[in-house]
Parts: C-alpha cells; sequence; structure tokens
C-alpha cells in the first residue's frame, strides 16, 4: 500500500476545493488526442465524440458532468481499457491502452487502474473482505496476504467490523466503501469512478465523496469522477462537461 505523502496531512487540499484550478504544467498521465467513438444502430451510426482531447495531470482530481447519453461512461471504458475507440490516441501512465490485447488490457487494468462504478458489483457469496481481496488474487498473491492486504484496506474504509459479512448484510454506503477499497486494494496509480454516489442518498453520497477525496490524497492518486452531482463535481480540481462529443471546462473555456 503506497505511503501517504508528506504534504497531503490536510485530507482535502485548497487546490482540491477550488474548481477553477487550473491544471498543473508538466507531463500528462492521461493523455487523449482525436478521440471517436461511434457505434452502429438500428437508425444508423451514432457517434460520441469528435475529435476529442484530454489531458489529466498526476495528482488531480477531475470530474466529469453532463447529461445522461453524453458518453461519460463511454470514455471512462476507454481511458480504463474496458473498450476500444473508433480513431484517436489513448495514452494512460506511458501506456497506448488503445493497442492492448484483451489479455494484455486486463493485466494493465488490475496493475493501474482502480474502478468503481454505480453499482458495487460485489460477489455475493463471498464476505466483504474476501471482495476486497479479489484482485490481489486474480493477480495469483497467495490467499494469506492478499487476504492481510484487504484487512488493512477494510481498516482505511472504516469497516473492520463487517469483514465477514456479505454484501447483502451491508447497507448501499457500506456496500459501495467495499467497492472503493477493492478499487485500491492493488496499489493503482489511476482512479476512476462512474456515478459513485449515484445510488446514494444525499447524506451518505458526501460520506462517501469525502473518503474518496481523502484517500486520493493520502494515497497519491489520480482520479476522474463521472457525476451528475454539481455540488460533489464543485469540490474536485477541475469540472469538465462533456457534450456534443468534446469535453468543455464548466464555466470557461475549452
Amino acid at each position: 500500500m503506497k505511503q501517504a505523502p508528506a504534504a497531503a496531512a490536510n485530507p482535502v487540499s485548497r487546490d482540491l476545493r477550488n474548481p477553477d484550478a487550473r491544471a498543473p504544467e508538466g507531463t500528462s498521465i492521461i493523455q487523449v488526442r482525436g478521440l471517436e467513438k461511434t457505434y452502429s444502430t438500428a437508425r444508423g451510426s451514432l457517434t460520441l465524440f469528435h475529435g476529442l482531447d484530454l489531458d489529466v495531470y498526476p495528482g488531480e482530481l477531475v470530474a466529469i458532468v453532463g447529461q445522461s447519453g453524453a458518453g461519460k461512461s463511454t470514455l471512462l471504458h476507454i481511458l480504463g481499457a474496458l473498450d476500444a475507440p473508433t480513431a484517436g490516441t489513448v495514452h494512460c501512465a506511458s501506456t497506448n491502452v488503445a493497442e492492448l490485447s484483451q489479455r494484455q488490457a486486463a493485466a494493465f487494468r488490475n496493475s493501474t487502474i482502480g474502478y468503481v462504478w454505480q453499482f458495487h458489483y460485489l460477489l455475493p457469496e463471498f464476505t466483504a473482505l474476501e471482495n476486497v481481496a479479489m484482485p490481489l488474487l486474480a493477480r495469483g498473491q497467495d490467499r494469506r496476504t492478499a487476504l492481510a492486504t484487504a484487512s488493512k484496506w477494510m481498516q482505511e474504509v472504516g469497516l473492520e467490523e463487517r469483514s465477514e459479512h456479505r454484501p447483502g448484510e451491508l447497507s448501499g454506503g457500506e456496500q459501495q466503501r467495499i467497492a472503493l477499497a477493492r478499487a485500491l486494494v492493488g496499489g493503482p496509480r489511476l482512479l476512476l469512478a462512474d456515478e459513485p454516489t449515484g445510488d446514494l442518498d444525499e447524506a451518505t453520497a458526501r460520506r462517501i465523496f469525502d473518503l474518496l477525496q481523502r484517500l486520493h490524497v493520502t494515497h497519491g492518486l489520480t482520479s476522474i469522477v463521472v457525476t451528475h452531482n454539481l455540488d460533489l463535481a464543485a469540490r474536485c480540481a477541475r469540472t469538465l462537461r462533456l457534450e456534443h462529443g468534446r469535453l468543455t471546462a464548466l464555466g470557461g473555456a475549452s
């Protein structure tokens, strides 16, 4: 598990709270150029992105907002090597994800990407602790070591006393905290979160976002969060709107 950087004593830095904070200078950890994605439908071709460009820099927490159907989830899928673009280049952590084979993409996701979905997708037949350990077991790590690491993450999200409970015995907020621990147990560099608070009530959503924001800082992550909640988006370093196939800074220039 990564050590917390010394500068992260305050879990919510001033920069993270400033929605107008500019992207830092330097080399981007995510670089997208000329992205296009086209689907064939019964009514003809549907193109979601029109030459979309994106740079995300190490340590940034970026929110992406937009109407349903704009392609926000599809964009995350492409960044996370779950889907391939029709055209354009996509580099994440110095890897051209569009050129990965299925096996390479799976290995890349397991080692580099932490993914949190709107629905937790926990395996109901396994305990919370076992669910958190799944990415490590998938790597071939021995069970004792994987469970020990997972146990530390159960503590990290404040649910160590729920380790032996199965998902059906947990509240919605608890399930999403387990899903967040599972996403980060393997020490990824990038966290992609697709409406992580979308199924939660307002108070629980704030607590989950507080936790996500704290873990983003203390574990030195680079994170992209898709959300419909503009109040939560405003707490990120930058907020981008996906509209008409392109990304623009919310309230600013592209």
